[in-house]
Order: structure tokens, then C-alpha cells, then sequence
């Protein structure tokens, strides 16, 4: 167990450094995406498939790293999804059919998800060590990991092949693995459930009391993810077809959401401390909707970026308010079961938008991200003495 503030310092950037990668590995994945469906030959229907792949991997090894953790530690299994993350990521460009593609990614997809809630389950003993809310912080640090490899991606996709930019991302991230994983390795978890005092709220298997709550927690991560999943998709789409913008601002627009998040994350450990996790996720479920009421429905393009950054404020902190809560009520498997549900919301989102614009309009289908973040702030408000109990 750390023993003194230095310790929990040096874990607090070595979780950071964690976090980052992550976002910056599978953001530069994701940019090389149209250049591994050129080279597998796959219909747009058949990469779906194979990009199920991710999904399902994710999903899948969620639930067993949570009950891993508490094997073995949040530290050394958030070591070894980091080396199994850098090795998956050069695998897609090796592949040459859809079925072959699909196979990697299914591992791919089981570090990413494993990864998830390793630094999770992690982050959540240092928050309680360091009784400060620094959750946001560290989500902060995906998404910022997460523009860089975007920007990386964009400015060499140009010059170099799948292959060797996906191996640069192995090598770097192998070696920050190491260097950040050194500490992880080195120093205990700041507390863990079963060295808790008893007496004190610590971290548990979710029983038939904590149980209802964690899953309330994982809804309210669930409608935040959807939305985030949803902007990621449609948003350029909503701007080029509805607004009449051109490509390259149209591309601006997720840029705006995604860089409001970032700077709301930032901002989120004084925001928490000024105002607590309830009003937090009330207030920024309510935010996000206005916002994204006003990026549907806006007649001009100016105000509907405005609404995208508007939304990108208010939901920047819901996600990782309720990641941290499930945590400290169960343990690695509150952030499994919060992440999971999570996930599947990012997954969701997607294609829910796309069947709704063909019933009605896209615009339309995206007020369906306003009515889920209104959702999130109505559960929070409904559950908030037990959530304080």
C-alpha cells in the first residue's frame, strides 16, 4: 500500500499515461479503418461484421476482467491488456479477407475492453485514496490520447501504409507499457476491498442491494455513450446534408464536440468539487440536452455547432462520474458492469440513428441523444439518496 503522497502521485500520471494510450492506440486504428477495407476487399456490409469483431471482444472480456482484478490486481492486469492492446493493433493490417479481419479484431477489441476496466478499477481505488474527485481527469487524458493518434493518423496516412503506422503504434506502445507499467507493478493499489476497515464504504461484489444501483449507474453511462457514439457517426453527415455544409466543415463538427468533452473532462475535478456527483450528472444531463436540441433542430450551421459544443460540455463528465460511483460501490466489477453497459450504449447509438433518419429525418433521429441525456439526468435525480447512502 502507498505510504505516502509521492507514491500516490507517481500512480496518479502513470494511469494518466495509461488512459492516454489507449485513446491514441485506438484512434489510430480507427483513422487507417477505410484503408484496411480497400485491402480486405470488404463490401461496406462485411466490414460492419467484421468491425463487430471490436464490439464483441469488448463486451466479452468486460465482465472477466472485473472478476481478473480482483484476482490479481487492477495494476498488473492493466499491464498486460496494455502489451496485448499494442500487439492487436498491428494484426488488422496483416489480414487480406473480411472472416480474417473479423478474427483479429475480435482479439483486438478483447484488450480494448479489458483494458477499459483494468485502469478503471484502478483509478477508482487512487480517487478514493486521494479523496478528490480526479476521475474526469483521467478521461480527459483518452480523449486527448485519443485526438493525437486522430491527428497522427491523419498526417501520415498520406505517406505510409497500414503496416508499418500500425507497427509504430505497437512499438510505441509497448514501450510506454513499460515505462508507465514499472510503477503500476511497483506500487500496491492504495486500498483494496478486502483491507478496507470495516466500517468504512469500501468497495464490494455487487449484492442484491448495491446491485440495482450499479446497473443505475451503468444506464446513466449507457445514454452518455450512446450520444457520444451517435455524434461520432452522423454528425458530419447532419451538417453536409441538412445544413449544407461542405466536407471539410462538416468534418469541424465532431471536431467541436470532441474538443468540448476534452476541455470539460479537464475542468470536471473542480466542477465536481464545487458542485458534488449528483448535481453534476443533473446538470449536465440537462446541459447536453439543450445542446443537442439545438444541434438537431438549428436552422443555421453556426447554432448548431454551438449545440454540438454545448453538448460536448454537458456530457463530458457523465460517463466517468458514473464509472467512478459503480466502482466504489462494487469494486472492479461495478466499472465491468458500468463499462459494459456503457459500451453497448456507444454501440447502440450508431445504427439507432440511422433507422430512425430512414423513418423520419436525421434530425429528427438525433434528438433521440437530447432525450437519453435528459434520461441520464432524471436517474440521477430520481436515485440521489441512495446514490449518497
Amino acid at each position: 500500500m502507498p505510504g505516502n503522497r509521492s507514491d500516490l502521485t507517481r500512480l496518479r500520471i502513470a494511469l494518466t499515461v495509461f488512459f492516454a494510450l489507449d485513446g491514441f492506440i485506438f484512434a489510430g486504428w480507427v483513422v487507417r479503418i477505410p484503408a484496411i477495407k480497400e485491402q480486405t476487399n470488404a463490401s461496406s456490409s462485411a466490414l460492419g461484421l467484421a468491425l463487430l469483431g471490436v464490439s464483441a471482444g469488448a463486451v466479452v472480456t468486460m465482465m472477466v476482467t472485473g472478476r481478473l482484478c480482483r484476482r490479481f490486481g487492477s495494476h498488473p492486469m492493466t499491464v498486460i491488456c496494455g502489451i496485448l492492446l499494442s500487439l492487436s493493433v498491428a494484426l488488422p493490417p496483416l489480414t487480406h479477407s473480411v472472416p480474417a479481419l473479423g478474427a483479429v479484431l475480435l482479439v483486438f477489441g478483447a484488450a480494448y475492453g479489458g483494458i477499459n476496466v483494468a485502469f478503471n478499477s484502478a483509478a477508482v481505488d487512487l480517487v478514493r485514496a486521494l479523496q478528490r474527485p480526479v476521475m474526469p481527469s483521467f478521461h480527459a487524458a483518452f480523449s486527448l490520447g485519443g485526438m493525437i493518434g486522430a491527428g497522427l493518423g491523419a498526417l501520415v496516412a498520406g505517406a505510409l501504409t497500414p503496416t508499418p503506422h500500425l507497427l509504430g503504434l505497437t512499438l510505441i506502445g509497448l514501450l510506454v507499457t513499460v515505462l508507465a507499467g514499472r510503477t503500476l507493478l511497483r506500487i500496491q493499489p492504495p486500498e483494496s476491498p478486502e483491507s478496507a476497515p470495516r466500517g468504512e464504504s469500501a468497495p464490494r461484489r455487487p449484492g442484491s442491494r448495491t446491485r440495482p444501483l450499479v446497473i443505475t449507474f451503468g444506464l446513466i453511462a449507457l445514454c452518455t455513450a450512446y450520444g457520444e457514439g451517435a455524434l461520432a457517426d452522423w454528425s458530419a453527415l447532419h451538417l453536409e446534408q441538412d445544413l449544407d455544409a461542405t466536407a471539410g466543415v462538416a468534418a469541424v463538427g465532431y471536431s467541436c464536440f470532441a474538443l468540448a468533452m476534452t476541455i470539460g473532462r479537464l475542468t470536471g475535478t473542480q466542477l465536481l468539487e464545487r458542485l458534488g456527483q449528483t448535481r453534476t450528472l443533473v446538470y449536465g444531463g440537462t446541459t447536453a440536452a439543450a445542446g443537442m436540441l439545438l444541434g438537431a433542430l438549428a436552422p443555421a450551421l453556426w447554432a448548431a455547432l454551438l449545440g454540438f459544443v454545448i453538448a460536448g460540455l454537458g456530457l463530458a463528465n457523465l460517463f466517468p462520474v458514473a464509472v467512478e460511483r459503480a466502482g466504489a460501490l462494487a469494486g472492479p466489477d461495478g466499472v465491468a458492469i458500468a463499462s459494459t453497459f456503457g459500451y453497448g450504449g456507444m454501440l447502440l447509438g450508431p445504427p439507432a440513428i440511422g433507422f430512425m433518419a430512414d423513418w423520419f429525418s436525421l434530425p429528427t433521429a438525433l434528438t433521440s441523444v437530447a432525450a437519453l441525456a435528459a434520461a441520464a439526468a432524471l436517474i440521477a435525480v430520481v436515485t440521489r439518496r441512495a446514490a449518497a447512502g
